[in-house]
């Protein structure tokens, strides 16, 4: 498997290039949740709160909130995926996140005021695959490589 010095000429390690693939989709989902049309019941989107009706793709609730902190979440992946250390780190700490997002997403009353964000089931899900799959990206393409 790749390590974190294995290189593509002139784009990057493979973990560098992960950050940046990520980073970059947390971007664009950010952008398109405040994209009418792409988000369902754009009209009912709320700064932050369970009652936001908006759903990205007609499936993922979402809130003003919600997409900033998505857009946030790609510029800093992005702004990390510069050297391999600092995106391992991206990849790993925030997998843990939206592992953390996950488990925060299932114990929570989605009908109560802690469902600030706000989070549906689709979200919980997603989080758990998002998170899973940062974490092993950032494990498998960093495996054997000295950290110093």
């Amino acid at each position: 498997m790749a390590g974190a010095h294995t290189r593509a000429p002139g784009r990057g390690t493979a973990v560098q290039q992960a950050a940046l693939l990520v980073g970059v989709v947390f971007l664009i989902v950010g952008v398109l949740g405040f994209v009418p049309g792409v988000t369902t019941d754009f009209d009912s989107l709320e700064f932050a709160e369970r009652d936001s009706g908006a759903e990205l793709f007609g499936v993922f609730q979402v809130s003003i909130l919600h997409n900033l902190v998505h857009a946030l979440f790609g510029i800093v992946g992005v702004a990390l995926s510069r050297t391999a250390r600092t995106a391992r780190s991206f990849l790993i700490v925030g997998g843990v996140v939206y592992l953390a997002l996950w488990i925060y997403g299932l114990v929570i009353d989605k009908d109560s005021d802690a469902n600030f964000v706000p989070l549906n089931s689709a979200d919980d899900w997603l989080h758990f695959g998002l998170g899973l799959g940062m974490v092993v990206l950032g494990l498998a393409l960093t495996r054997g490589t000295r950290r110093g």
